[in-house]
């Protein structure tokens, strides 16, 4: 029988002029009340004075996701406005210069620099986070292993980086190449249980490589705060609809994977995830990935549908992300808006500066 599991998500933004899209390197004092004001006991500074994150309460049904975050973005965007602020969820930012920005100074963040200098100072990069619950006693590095091969799938849904530092990057989502500079950030290490995860840690711990109280940043995780997995691969997505059908994706592959008890991980499944994983941040949608059937290529609509045959929708959340993920998948990501966006504007004859404020203006026009 299957569990219904609850779950949270985190949203990440970057704080921006509203006149011209560019990312503010010091908000200021007002703009950052705004963000306590309208946002609660669910606000959280990230890594950047122009960065932030609204972490949501616990959820048991996607409309009540929509319902907060609806109202969180709202209320931010219009608090924000009255000082000349926006919101910017995509993953990067097309022209936000990352050396201009100014790094939080609480003793966290302070560490955090220390440690790894230019690769923090350049990751000024927004992702969207959702923790599914699990029960107590159930082996979350078991749960985590039943789920990977699909996760290339959900990036390739979210993805919404194609444009850093001015350039068009080649990549539907450069923020997973950049997370690639970081140590634990990439896929988890090929842990079969708890106990492996467990004498992992103390390794690193013991050898001077991870803090008493440091975290992992793998794609996806057991959370320490919090009884959970929690899925981090994901580009942030400023269309609402879009992150609702990651978090109601990743719910139902827990769910799936806690009325299964078999041990799917192998060396060969990781080779194939990996290959996955890359075509995903490259290509996005339009990539062909290796399916789950006699590892053959297939597109990503019918990777969507293999995912559909194996765990078959049986909740009205998961119907619904099904759906909304197919739509994703046919008409496109953000990051597929946003290079329409740019191109549109060079053809109507706006320079290069100019078409990437429009690619700005996109992503906030998502938000709305």
């Amino acid at each position: 029988m299957t569990r219904h599991c609850t779950f949270g998500i985190e949203e990440e933004y970057l704080l921006v002029k509203l006149a011209t899209g560019q990312v503010m390197a010091v908000p200021s004092a007002a703009v950052a009340r705004c963000c306590w004001d309208a946002a609660g006991p669910w606000f959280a500074e990230e890594m950047f004075h122009s960065q932030i994150e609204i972490a949501s309460p616990v959820f048991d049904a996607l409309h009540q996701a929509r319902d907060f975050f609806g109202e969180r973005r709202q209320r931010l965007a219009r608090a924000l406005a009255d000082e000349g602020a926006g919101l910017y969820g995509a993953a990067s930012h097309p022209s936000a210069q990352w050396l201009r920005q100014r790094p939080r100074g609480t003793p966290h963040y302070r560490q955090l620099f220390n440690d790894y200098q230019l690769v923090a100072r350049r990751s000024l990069l927004n992702g969207l986070h959702v923790h599914v619950g699990v029960p107590v006693g159930i082996d979350r590095m078991r749960v985590i292993n039943r789920v990977l091969y699909w996760l290339p799938l959900l990036l390739a849904l979210s993805t919404s980086s194609a444009y850093w530092g001015g350039e068009d990057t080649g990549y539907m989502s450069y923020r997973r190449a950049v997370c690639g500079e970081w140590p634990h950030m990439g896929l988890p290490e090929p842990l079969p249980d708890w106990s492996a995860y467990q004498r992992y840690r103390a390794l690193l711990q013991r050898t001077g490589s991870l803090a008493e109280n440091g975290d992992f940043w793998w794609a996806i995780r057991p959370s320490r705060r919090f009884p959970t997995v929690e899925l981090r691969i994901c580009d942030g997505c400023p269309r609402l609809e879009d992150a609702l059908a990651v978090a109601g994706l990743f719910r139902h592959l827990v769910e799936q994977a806690l009325a299964r008890h078999d041990d799917p991980a192998s060396r060969e499944l990781r080779w194939v995830t990996q290959e996955n994983y890359w075509r995903a941040l490259r290509q996005g949608r339009l990539a062909t990935f290796i399916g789950v059937h006699g590892q053959q290529p297939v597109s990503a609509e019918g990777w969507l549908t293999q995912l559909q045959q194996q765990c078959p929708a049986d909740t009205v959340d998961a119907e619904r992300s099904f759906i909304q993920a197919r739509h994703i998948l046919r008409e496109g990501s953000s990051a597929d808006r946003q290079r329409q966006a740019f191109a549109l504007a060079r053809e109507q004859g706006l320079d290069n500066r100019q078409a990437l404020r429009a690619v700005a203006g996109q992503v906030m026009n998502d938000h709305r």
